[in-house]
């Protein structure tokens, strides 16, 4: 149990520092500072006049010199906060039964918020508005009179926090959609919740103590207040629009590492197993998520359990029995959640490139809460994408779970016999699978031809500049785009071989290296091919030493290492270009990483 709820700790707090909080941080600030403030000799004149002084003042005095720095406690943020967690827990386990019970739209919860959220700005702007929204909850005990909105505020925002996926609310949402919730999802869930809710409580309390103690925000209170309603209200709009997902697909997934780390950690895989696992497909256990080696993981379950199909003759299911004889890429995804929105442009190059080629991609919208049921909503993002592959509906999860899939987006790549050969969690290593699809496909059909690797002219959403390489690691721990002869092995020195020619966006090793978890360090004739399209690269190095960067048509640079791991500038252009360079490393330097601009 405690491990279980470790877990779910950790997963929230990841979540709680991603892009995908972004949205609610200015609405908990301003929230945090809409309670009522008063000077500390305002409230020890209150103190003195209820202690049966007739006046107040020696209490007064008394205030200004001993108490002046001591606001009032302020409960508003924890308030807000609980409401954020009862809400989300609850609604995330059992939304879909509660609206079913009263007859309800699936979108209700979330336009409920919405309409409380613009309330609430209403309610800072004109107070009259807002003591009458307040009214109801006067009658509520003496103890929770001071702020008593601030709870049910919390309740609405908790409708409306979309945090974005991962293997511990993969595990929350399948036990709520499916019914299957016990003991060990309401931990999962209150302690998710909870570690997602500490960051925005931190903001909570800053808008709070601000308030309190800020003396410019006393003076100017009304300015301040009618500034936040604003604020909450163009927010509101901007959630009922969708405009807050433009912003975080343009932000870098800064987490991404992480939540990688997390999903594809087998204690946690092991942990979560029971929540989401069936025995009819435990071969997929056979596969290692992320892995750059095909593996043969069992038969890929049949689509199942689905409500509508989009993009296929008819309207009519797609199966994969009917899809024998191609290779068959599942992407597991739901239409509000930034990494798969940040992932689909790779998809549709994918589709473009090797459908004709005999690739299939097939969609599985597995909603991740109760608002992305709506057909009409998949339909509109579908659209909104341009997305022309099959996608089918999976409001309950069925083929979710039949996958035992733990992530948005999750890829399961099949060959043309029908088995499963390889599982990919979250983000990046687009490369990697689109290489895996030109084996596969050329195991199908071994004389194809196939046409040059597309993953390097995707425009997308990633870190860095839109357009530049993704952000690479040389460590065993993190590595990425790694395309050349030789494999990452922690804790050994390994031979390995240049590409000749480097494909895009990737890098090879050349001579060898020893390999550790956050490094790799330089031993006899080390070298590094890399092909990338930025404007600047940034290579972090430690040690002592020097490396050579070699690029076609330009004269050698030689950049002196020494000390502490640092970010040595080897491009500086003055526009993005697509280059290939070899860097030559004498002994005893670490690589780290290269970041692109």
């Amino acid at each position: 149990m405690l491990t279980l709820a470790f877990i779910g700790l950790v997963g929230g707090l990841i979540t709680g520092v991603s892009p995908c909080v972004l949205p609610m941080l200015p609405i908990i600030f301003f929230a945090g500072t809409s309670g009522k403030t008063e000077p500390a000799s305002a409230a020890g004149a209150k103190r003195g006049r209820k202690a049966g002084t007739p006046d107040g003042d020696v209490l007064v005095a008394e205030a200004d010199s001993n108490e002046a720095v001591k606001p009032k406690r302020d409960f508003r943020p924890l308030k807000i906060i609980a409401g954020i967690i009862v809400s989300f827990s609850v609604f995330t386990l059992a939304g879909s039964v509660i609206l079913s019970a009263l007859g309800l739209p699936d979108s209700f919860l979330r336009w409920g918020g919405l309409t409380i959220l613009t309330l609430v700005g209403l309610g800072l702007i004109f107070p009259a508005l807002g003591h009458w929204i307040e009214k109801p909850f006067y009658r509520l005990p003496k103890i929770n009179r001071n702020n008593n909105g601030a709870f049910v505020l919390g309740l609405g925002l908790g409708t409306l926090y979309v945090p974005c996926a991962g293997p511990v609310l993969a595990a929350i949402t399948v036990a709520g959609a499916t019914g299957n919730v016990g003991w060990r999802t309401v931990v999962l869930t209150v302690t998710f919740a909870m570690g997602a809710a500490l960051p925005l409580l931190i903001f909570a309390s800053a808008g709070s103590r601000i308030s309190q103690r800020v003396k410019a925000y006393r003076d100017h209170q009304k300015g301040f207040r009618i500034g936040g309603g604003i604020v909450m209200i163009l927010l509101a709009i901007a959630l009922a629009f969708n405009i807050t997902d433009v912003i975080q697909r343009s932000l870098p997934s800064y987490t991404s590492g992480l939540e990688k780390k997390v999903a594809e950690s087998k204690t946690v895989q092991g942990a979560l197993a029971p929540a989401i696992g069936n025995d009819a497909s435990a071969d997929l256990a056979k596969c290692t998520p992320g892995a750059a080696e095909l593996a043969s993981c069992g038969a890929a379950p049949e689509f199942r359990g689905t409500q509508k199909w989009f993009n296929t003759p008819g309207g009519q299911a797609a199966t994969l029995s009917g899809l024998k004889g191609k290779v068959v890429l599942v992407d597991f995804w739901a239409y509000s959640c930034i990494n798969c929105q940040r992932a689909t442009p790779h998809l549709l190059a994918w589709d473009k490139a090797y459908k004709s080629l005999g690739l299939q991609i097939v969609g599985i919208h597995s909603p991740e809460f109760a608002f992305e049921k709506s057909a009409g909503n998949v339909q509109a993002a579908i659209t909104n994408e341009k997305i022309g592959y099959p996608v089918g509906q999976d409001n309950n999860l069925a083929t979710w779970t039949a996958y035992r899939n733990q992530y948005w987006p999750a890829k399961y790549l099949v060959d043309a016999e029908g088995t499963v050969r390889s599982i990919k969690f979250g983000e990046g290593d687009y490369g990697q699978t689109e290489n895996q699809i030109r084996e596969l496909l050329k195991a199908a059909n071994p004389g194809v031809q196939l046409p040059s690797p597309v993953d390097g002219t995707v425009k997308a959403d990633s870190i860095g500049a839109e357009g530049t390489t993704p952000e690479t690691y040389l460590g065993y721990s993190r590595s990425t785009n790694l395309n050349g002869t030789g494999k990452l092995t922690p804790n050994k020195t390994v031979a390995f071989g240049l590409n000749d020619a480097q494909p895009n966006d990737t890098f090879s090793l050349g001579g060898n290296w020893a390999v550790g978890t956050q490094s790799s360090t330089s031993t006899k004739g080390s070298q590094a091919r890399l092909n990338f399209q930025a404007a600047k690269v940034f290579h972090v190095l430690s040690g002592e030493g020097t490396v050579t960067v070699s690029i076609p048509g330009e004269p050698d640079k030689t950049i002196k290492v020494s000390g502490t791991p640092n970010a040595y500038q080897l491009v500086d252009k003055p526009n993005p270009e697509r280059k290939t360079m070899t860097l030559t490393y004498s002994t005893g330097v670490s690589a780290f990483t290269f970041s692109f601009g």
